[in-house]
């Protein structure tokens, strides 16, 4: 297992009210995504727990485009990874900030 944390600087708070939401499931070739409202409005942070060694790189260039992208400010993201390919890391980013940002409680 090999743990990695980043953090970055959002344009704008996520949208919504929603504190947190879940997507995914921690399998081969896919992950699963907590994500929780808890961070001052410009700063998003990502954990990340994988089972892939030496990818920290990649891993750094596809959150850099999702937080370009899609600005998550206020939002810490955990991730448990089962090896998934950077498209499918995106898709679960992207369906982790839709949920949260539909509202509720």
């Amino acid at each position: 297992m090999e743990d990695l944390s980043f953090q970055h600087q959002a344009r704008a708070r996520a949208g919504g009210t929603k504190r947190s939401a879940i997507v995914g499931v921690v399998a081969s070739g896919n992950l699963e995504v907590l994500v929780e409202r808890m961070l001052p409005d410009a700063r998003c942070r990502f954990e990340i727990r994988t089972v892939a060694m030496g990818f920290g790189e990649v891993w750094n260039a596809v959150i850099a485009d999702f937080v370009e992208r899609y600005s998550p400010g206020g939002l810490q993201f955990s991730i448990n990874d089962g090896g998934a390919r950077p498209d499918t890391v995106s898709l679960r980013l992207a369906q982790a900030v839709r949920l949260i940002e539909e509202g509720g409680q």
